[in-house]
């Protein structure tokens, strides 16, 4: 059993849908809570010696009528030549997990800082492929997919965009319109849009987000999830302002009426810079959002309501 600590009352659905009554321009979504790590806090662990050995960049939690899922990226160091795999992990609770099996899912081909959008009976997954190049997957049950390929991407004229890595992928889904937002270089977000994840077409030859101008994303920025809560939609970034390697990642929130005009929550990152929390995904749970970050062990944080000034 997780123990809440001095946050320990759990903010049932009443509550946060009070939280959730103010407008915008007054309090955006989450601007009332402060997420703080669960006293269990790391809650999946890489397995030393074996093929996850390493645990790499964003992971995908999900929570339906199948119960909890973690798909991750495993890597072993050791093991030449070097690839990405894709594991699963299963919990009843959100913190307690067990591998599904003690081998990948996906180990044939390259597969990391990955996301999964469940539509129409099927699961969708959105990844980084080798070179950084973003792939789409499609699964009917979460544990065998198939590649569909690498994502087909155009600038506003219907030009094809210029040669390089583009990841981080992230979808959603909304009236019949799938929205992918990635990355360049982790130097911006752009947003292209698809009928048929066919071929996606960006809304603008420019990004959506950009680095800065505060210090903790001032280099390098990346979206992990989109969420819609209301009229409005909540982004989860991370970023660094880290000159210097291995660099300090952040985890934090941006808001939006419309997908493509982003305000970044003016309290910066949701935990401090010196802990390198990033990867960070937000889950509901009955009422009570989670905030789990990733790479490279998932950790979980939960929810605080802040004292109003």
């Amino acid at each position: 059993m997780v123990r809440f600590s001095r946050f320990s009352a759990i903010i049932t659905t009443a509550m946060f849908a009070c939280l959730l009554s103010v407008t915008w321009a007054e309090d955006p979504p989450f601007q009332s809570l402060t997420f703080e790590p669960a006293t269990q806090n790391s809650v999946f662990t890489s397995a030393a010696g074996k093929w996850d050995a390493k645990i790499r960049e964003r992971g995908w939690i999900l929570k339906d009528d199948t119960g909890w899922r973690l798909w991750y990226t495993g890597y072993n160091p050791d093991q030449q030549p070097l690839t990405m795999s894709l594991g699963m992990a299963t919990s009843t609770d959100g913190i307690t997990w067990t591998r599904s099996s003690d081998k990948p899912i996906i180990n044939d081909f390259w597969i990391e800082d990955m996301m999964i959008v469940r539509q129409a009976g099927n699961y969708y997954m959105f990844a980084e492929g080798a070179q950084d190049q973003a792939q789409l997957l499609r699964s009917t049950d979460g544990t065998h997919w198939e590649r569909i390929g690498t994502l087909d991407i155009r600038l506003t004229d219907g030009q094809p965009i210029s040669a390089g890595p583009f990841g981080t992928p992230t979808a959603w889904f909304e009236n019949g319109i799938w929205n992918l937002f990635y990355e360049r270089r982790d130097a911006g977000i752009w947003l292209a849009r698809s009928n048929d994840m066919k071929i996606w077409t960006d809304v603008s030859d420019d990004p959506v987000i950009v680095p800065g101008p505060d210090s903790y994303d001032s280099l390098m920025i990346a979206m992990n999830q989109v969420i819609r809560i209301g009229d409005q939609y909540v982004a989860v970034l991370h970023g660094t302002g880290s000159p210097e390697k291995p660099r300090q990642w952040c985890t934090y929130l941006a808001t939006s009426p419309d997908l493509i005009h982003w305000k970044k929550d003016s309290r910066g990152p949701l935990r401090p810079v010196a802990e390198n929390k990033s990867s960070g995904q937000l889950v509901n749970d009955a009422g009570q959002w989670r905030l789990y970050t990733m790479h490279d062990k998932v950790d979980v944080h939960l929810p605080q309501l802040k004292p109003r000034d």
